[in-house]
């Protein structure tokens, strides 16, 4: 049986190489482009890199949106490899952010109904879930009544 046995070890198809697969993720970057040949010249670079699924390029708000099977710092460096100025998308909308206007988080040159993504801009972790606000509402039964 031991040799039968080393036979079949032998001859089967195993394949002991495991592929790790990238997950599906959506990569947004910043990048100035002027023109349509610049929107162009962008998108096709981006296209080019092998597991992407989607390329969005909208030069209105300065942003590539890259959906696929890729690595972010790749599809940055190839954006970079156009001659544009790029990084990743710094912002996020308005209405996520609870302090819109803390320090450093509003930016003129972000595009209409977004804010910088800084962390003075998001409630701490261990900040009250009840809003000072609401503490002396008038829809507050549990409200203190001075007045």
């Amino acid at each position: 049986m031991g040799f039968i046995d080393h036979i079949l070890e032998v001859c089967s198809v195993t394949s002991t190489r495991k592929s790790k697969r990238k997950p599906m993720q959506t990569v947004e970057i910043r990048v100035k482009m002027d023109c349509d040949g610049c929107e162009r010249r962008v998108g096709n670079a981006v296209s080019s890199i092998k597991g992407v699924r989607s390329v969005d390029v909208n030069r209105k708000q300065s942003r590539v949106t890259v959906s696929g099977y890729v690595e972010p710092n790749k599809v940055l460096n190839k954006v970079k490899s156009t001659g544009k100025k790029a990084e990743f998308w710094p912002y996020v909308e308005y209405n996520l952010a609870s302090y819109p206007y803390a320090p450093g988080a509003y930016d003129k040159k972000a595009p209409s109904g977004y804010v910088r993504n800084v962390a003075q801009a998001f409630p701490s972790a261990n900040a009250p879930d009840e809003k000072y606000t609401t503490i002396f509402s008038d829809e507050n039964v549990n409200s203190c009544s001075i007045m």
